[in-house]
């Protein structure tokens, strides 16, 4: 009777897990960024990361399903592309797959393109980190493709997670780490649609109320 009782609560458990999994993902901007230790392939040397020691930066976590695939090199290019825009507004660039960081290294060696990357590459063979993040798919062991952009203070400003069909624009992601930037630097502003570096912002109040 115990056995089945403990078991019982196990599976209540797990379920409950998934449940909160699922909520989490909807709900992880305004909140702390799961913080994580992991092994990366940086630089062709094997290192340790932890997000946290990153704090008083912004971040870029690039999660994406696998190695030696075909949506995720043209990505981690353009992100290699871009590193030094980023990197020029106080950002880093990590990447996360479900590969380890022998298989980031390989990848590395074999592919021209892959090649460029300068940022760290971060393994997460257990999937903890994606399962942290509600990127994780069970049935497969990859992760789903996804950005997360966080803030100084370790609080996730944006999340975006699709469908690995779909490749994303590192140029938005730039643009919303801009955004994200300007509106920390001057309290009460606020982006509006596409807006870009340069252009006017908008300051919501009762004046401003239906005149747009």
């Amino acid at each position: 009777m115990k056995s089945a009782s403990f078991l019982r609560k196990v599976r209540g458990l797990k379920m409950q897990n998934e449940k909160n999994n699922l909520i989490y993902q909807g709900s992880i901007v305004g909140k702390k960024a799961p913080d994580f230790t992991a092994k990366a392939f940086h630089q062709n040397k094997f290192k340790d990361v932890r997000l946290s020691a990153l704090r008083g930066k912004w971040v870029i976590l690039a999660f994406y399903p696998a190695d030696f695939t075909f949506v995720c090199p043209t990505e981690l290019s353009r992100f290699a592309d871009s590193y030094k825009s980023f990197r020029d507004v106080g950002a880093e660039i990590m990447s996360v797959s479900t590969d380890t960081e022998f298989a980031h290294k390989a990848w590395w060696d074999n592919s021209t393109m892959i090649k460029k990357i300068q940022f760290p590459m971060l393994a997460d063979p257990t999937g903890n980190i994606c399962k942290s993040y509600g990127t994780y798919i069970e049935n497969e062991g990859l992760s789903l493709r996804a950005t997360f952009i966080i803030d100084p203070d370790g609080v996730v400003k944006s999340a975006d997670i699709h469908d690995n069909s779909i490749g994303r624009s590192v140029k938005e992601v730039l643009r919303k780490l801009q955004a994200a930037i300007y509106v920390r630097e001057h309290c009460g502003e606020v982006c509006p649609v596409e807006w870009e570096t340069g252009q006017k912002t908008l300051k919501p109040g009762i004046g401003l109320v239906g005149k747009i």
